[in-house]
């Protein structure tokens, strides 16, 4: 029987998140796993009256790729591919594996030029979510691998995936309407800044964000959400930060990752595990050193770390920067195939401080 949280949160992605309409063109992808999510979108869809179609993911087919495809193939990217990402109205991806661990033993070099190659696909989906003409949202469906990567048990983590989102409310959109308004106050706010220092047991880091815009994130792009962000001046970074969390990416684990900037650009990353995975990473082309994002995470009911970057990136009392591409719609002009998001917890003996005044401390806005 089909957990209700399930059709209420297909509800919500297609009715508020990514507001489908009738004759859209809708793509849905995830893994097998996900399935009763995927149906209980299409469904939706469909009663909208748009046309909907799914792509499950294979991993396994991911894992052979990456072993023995040559350069050419990797290279190589889909004429039906590139038609779709420039034909399809809306996005849905559905995240949820049987496996999260699946490309642990494959060359890192070869994986980060797999993300090279592909970026001009990504600068065309990236393009298109900014100016609006692809709405586009990602959403966590609860699988045992996910939540024994959490480490809970499936209905503890059920239970985590569909709190964070609001699921057990009577209307869970009224609530993110609520967000987004509090979050807009912010907004303009920090949309006058200039300097930004952040200072704390694991960070002093200072960069400019003048010019840049702050977006405002509840629910329409990640859901589910509760986040600030901007894209800083390139060059801006001068410091060092120490991610609190371990950083997740591409299915690789790379705890206690310290990175010092100057004039922008990583010039020194040390980390405690799969050190050679970060570097490799930060070496996939000329933009990955630099930072192409700074985010606050808003929402205090996200209450503990999942290894899920969706979640881990939006607990209330940390900050994030991505090293790599900057989102457009920020104003951020970094390019590159990376966007790799690390957690920061500024709970405790932190603060931010805007062109000389502090504007949030021990993981609050005092603003």
């Amino acid at each position: 029987m089909m957990d209700p949280r399930v059709k209420k949160l297909a509800k919500v992605l297609i009715h508020y998140s990514l507001n489908l309409k009738k004759g859209q063109l809708f793509k849905i992808i995830g893994e097998q796993v996900t399935m009763p999510l995927m149906l209980a979108a299409y469904e939706e869809a469909t009663k909208v009256g748009a046309y909907p179609f799914i792509q499950v993911k294979v991993p396994e087919a991911e894992e052979l790729f990456f072993k023995y495809a040559n350069d050419n193939q990797m290279r190589y990217i889909s004429p039906i591919v590139k038609l779709e990402s420039n034909k399809i109205d809306a996005l849905l991806s559905i995240w949820g594996s049987n496996n999260t661990k699946y490309l642990s033993n494959i060359d890192s070099k070869k994986q980060a030029l797999s993300y090279k190659y592909r970026q001009p696909l990504m600068k065309t989906l990236f393009k298109r979510i900014g100016d609006k003409s692809l709405n586009w949202v990602g959403t966590q469906f609860p699988t045992n691998a996910d939540a024994q990567q959490a480490e809970m048990s499936l209905s503890d983590y059920e239970d985590f995936v569909y709190g964070a989102g609001k699921m057990n409310l009577a209307d869970p959109v009224k609530h993110w309407k609520k967000v987004h308004k509090e979050q807009d106050r912010l907004i303009k706010i920090l949309n006058k800044i200039d300097k930004i220092h952040i200072q704390s047991p694991n960070a002093d880091l200072r960069l400019s964000v003048k010019g840049r815009k702050w977006i405002n994130c509840a629910g329409t792009e990640n859901f589910p959400d509760g986040e600030v962000f901007t894209g800083p001046i390139e060059n801006s970074a001068e410091g060092f930060i120490r991610y609190t969390y371990p950083a997740v990416y591409g299915g690789r684990e790379v705890e206690n990752v310290r990175l010092e900037f100057k004039k922008g650009k990583v010039v020194k990353e040390t980390a405690a595990k799969n050190q050679k995975y970060l570097t490799d990473m930060l070496n996939m082309d000329k933009g990955a050193r630099f930072i192409g994002e700074f985010a606050i995470g808003t929402n205090y009911d996200i209450k503990q770390f999942s290894k899920n970057i969706l979640f881990d990136e939006k607990i209330g009392g940390t900050c994030h920067l991505a090293v790599g591409k900057s989102i457009e719609e920020s104003g951020g002009k970094n390019v590159s195939s990376l966007h790799w998001d690390m957690v920061c917890d500024l709970k405790k003996d932190s603060q931010i401080t805007a062109d000389g005044k502090v504007i949030y401390k021990n993981g609050k806005f005092t603003i």
